[in-house]
């Protein structure tokens, strides 16, 4: 799994836990539509750490929460 599958996949699952819908999430994190949906749609191949510490903040994680996962642990190589 590469990094930008393992991010998505992360927030979909904390999302889940959490009852939160796509929309609250974009309205919690304060940033535009079009940046979170292409995050969790897989079209931002690199979101960025800033990026991802406002999602953490607006799913109320940290960010050390947020890679404390099994999705993050046998990643591909990435060039």
């Amino acid at each position: 799994m590469r990094v930008c599958e393992a991010t998505r996949e992360r927030i979909r699952e904390l999302c889940v836990k959490r009852d939160m819908t796509e929309y609250k999430l974009i309205y919690n994190t304060g940033m535009p539509p079009s940046t979170v949906k292409s995050i969790i749609s897989g079209k931002s191949k690199n979101p960025g750490i800033s990026n991802i510490k406002k999602i953490t903040e607006g799913l109320g994680v940290s960010l050390r929460e947020f890679y404390d996962s099994d999705v993050f642990e046998d990643l591909e190589q990435e060039d």
